[in-house]
């Protein structure tokens, strides 16, 4: 059914697969004039086949009568639409009285699957409801032309107008003051906020967060992962011991100490072994930082942490703006830059942090010829391999490389083609690849929305499957039948390839040797330690009433089938109460390895609420590489009365 669309859509969408500036708005009629309630065309329903999420149930326009609605048409592997998403969290914030809702249309066939989607949500942190609309009736409807486009839609559900490209967020708060002042006079305008149920709440986590790249230092037998959702880099052994930690692991854009930096969702990095010092695109902050693993200090080098657009601007270090950057690679002495946000390759002196275009005009799309003159599309993936750097353009469905001052294509043929197809390099396809690997006189590729690595044979100019089914899973074992779902960066290190399987939120490890991909456990856990609880869950407890005899609260903790408590980890249980003179907290011993807790507690009748934050680290019992952290908090409302209940305690069960 998808392709039957994508045929339709192909033309057009070609003509407008970069967006940038906004544009469009009204609907009707010209200029910047808003349109009239009585000329607004009705809003389309949302069809019932498209599945939801961050939501408990399917939504029809009908419930959304009295509030604004701005339909957000976005496709997961789009930069462009990623870049909008602070837009749109900034209007939902500022606007109790606007309901955003993603409209997924996908790309690529790997995209229409509604778990994939999902996986998007929680990476990118969406907060409203996103549908799954891969027939595209919500996009013909609506004439809508290229990703991100957008539909607001008035508190009567009628089409207001549209608008698309980034840089939205001055004309949509515009037009959305203006509608509110139509409609408040009138008594139609709903203001409470609407609560959606988060698709991040919804299960625990893996102690990694959708890492994204690696990087190997082969003499000291380290891994750099870039703990990407979780903000900070860790640095491990070969065994998976943790090292070192970089970053606070608090989204934020701050220098300092590894313990004092933030970062923001970082991706690539680049080792310096002379040096001792390692090179990360922050891709979120849109900087480039520079950790210094024998000062433990970390320094931004490139960018002004605000997001870049239109052409590279003359200056040196953060005096230049960027506009994420995805994967680095270091060559004597030249920080090469993939630079996702303008379809370009950049190059950086180390010495100077003066930055230049390697490749790319910044138009999108797949052109080759000479390297400043050539067309790239999300170029997200560098490799070094003699006189060429290898790149995985993956807009484009491509690996490519520049060489000799051009740039060549190997693998792709446009940017709406691709697939899983092996063999030649004229007909081999792939889907969305994002990473890219040089070793022993082969490449290989992370081909991320087929859920395999491949491998490229430049001199023979064949390209073959080494890992995967082309299913979504975490299997183990033969090579030929593991699986993975959706890898990013690849490294090797001392004769293995590790991958960063980014929605198992796992490392995964391939012996050549065995032909086999195990996947690299995690230990010394005791360096994660965090001062917050950012990705809590938030339960609110039916309310007791209790005696104030009652000295002691009970938190328990019980893993469930298959599950144990990883009693290295730093389990953390913190109570607080909102009324000291009604509910006094005293000192109590951190969790023991079983997590039975008992908090001694000073009651005097009256009222509070009890503030339990839980986080708390556990592991397959027969899978112990595959760990997860719970973060919870628990508020319980408290009548403290001497007709009350005597015992008072918390049990927590946890799941998979």
């Amino acid at each position: 059914m998808y392709k039957d669309y994508i045929v339709i859509l192909t033309a057009a969408v070609l003509t407008a697969a970069d967006c940038s500036p906004s544009q469009g708005f009204p609907i009707q009629g010209g200029g910047a004039v808003r349109s009239t309630a009585s000329s607004r065309p009705a809003a389309v329903e949302f069809p019932e086949y498209a599945g939801w999420l961050n939501t408990d149930r399917p939504y029809r326009l009908s419930d959304f009568r009295g509030k604004l609605v701005l339909l957000d048409f976005w496709t997961y592997c789009c930069i462009n639409c990623m870049h909008v998403l602070p837009d749109l969290k900034k209007l939902e914030r500022k606007y109790p009285e606007l309901v955003v809702i993603g409209v997924h249309s996908a790309k690529f066939t790997g995209e229409q699957d509604l778990e994939n989607i999902r996986e998007a949500v929680v990476r990118y942190d969406i907060e409203h409801p996103v549908i799954n609309d891969y027939r595209f009736e919500l996009w013909r409807s609506y004439g809508i032309r290229a990703w991100p486009s957008f539909v607001l839609i008035d508190p009567a559900g009628r089409v207001a107008g549209s608008a698309n490209g980034e840089g939205l967020y001055s004309l949509f708060d515009q037009y959305i003051a203006g509608l509110i002042d139509e409609f408040e006079p009138q008594g139609l305008l709903k203001r409470e906020r609407f609560e959606f149920n988060l698709a991040k709440f919804g299960e625990s986590r893996s102690l990694l967060s959708y890492p994204g790249k690696l990087e190997a230092d082969e003499e000291g037998g380290r891994l750099f992962i870039s703990d990407s959702n979780n903000d900070r880099i860790l640095v491990v052994d070969t065994e998976g011991r943790i090292l070192e930690v970089i970053g606070s692991g608090i989204e934020g854009n701050e220098d300092g100490s590894f313990e004092e930096a933030k970062f923001f969702r970082p991706q690539g990095m680049a080792y310096d072994p002379a040096a001792g010092v390692l090179y990360i695109a922050d891709t979120e902050n849109h900087t480039v930082r520079k950790a210094d693993l024998a000062s433990r200090t970390v320094t931004t080098i490139l960018g002004t942490g605000v997001q870049g657009r239109g052409i590279l601007q003359a200056g040196t270090g953060t005096e230049v703006a960027l506009n994420s950057p995805w994967d680095l690679l270091l060559e004597a002495g030249e920080l090469r830059i993939a630079m996702a946000g303008p379809h370009q390759l950049w190059t950086m002196n180390t010495a100077t942090y003066r930055p230049e275009v390697f490749a790319g005009t910044g138009r999108e799309d797949l052109l080759d010829g000479p390297a400043l003159q050539a067309q790239l599309a999300q170029p997200s993936g560098l490799a070094s391999g003699g006189r060429a750097v290898y790149f995985a353009d993956s807009e484009t469905s491509s690996v490519r490389k520049v060489e000799d001052g051009r740039v060549k294509t190997l693998v792709g043929s446009g940017i709406f083609d691709f697939g899983d197809v092996d063999g030649d390099f004229r007909q081999a396809r792939l889907q969305h690849p994002l990473g890219v690997f040089w070793h022993g006189g082969l490449l290989y590729v992370a081909d991320t929305y087929n859920n395999k690595v491949k491998v490229l044979d430049p001199a023979g100019r064949k390209v073959a499957t080494l890992i995967g089914t082309g299913e979504s899973g975490r299997r183990d074992g033969p090579a030929g039948e593991a699986t993975l779902n959706e890898p990013n960066g690849l490294v090797f290190l001392r004769g293995k390839l590790y991958i960063a399987d980014t929605n198992n939120s796992l490392v995964r490890v391939y012996d050549p040797g065995r032909d086999s991909v195990g996947t690299l456990g995690l230990s010394g856990l005791e360096k994660l330690s965090r001062g917050e609880f950012p990705n809590a869950r938030k339960v609110m407890l039916p309310g007791k009433r209790v005696s104030p005899e009652v000295r002691e609260l009970e938190v328990s903790v019980e893993p469930g089938r298959g599950l144990e408590i990883n009693r290295e980890a730093p389990n953390r249980l913190e109570v607080s109460s909102s009324d000291l003179a009604v509910a006094r907290i005293l000192p109590f011993t951190d969790p023991s390895g079983d997590f039975k807790v008992k908090v001694p507690l000073d009651l005097s009748e009256g009222e509070t609420t009890l503030k339990v934050e839980l986080e708390v680290y556990y592991c397959e019992t027969d899978w112990k590489s595959l760990c997860f952290v719970e973060q919870v908090v628990f508020e319980l409302p408290l009548v403290v009365t001497g007709s009350g209940d005597r015992s008072l305690q918390i049990l927590h069960r946890l799941k998979m």
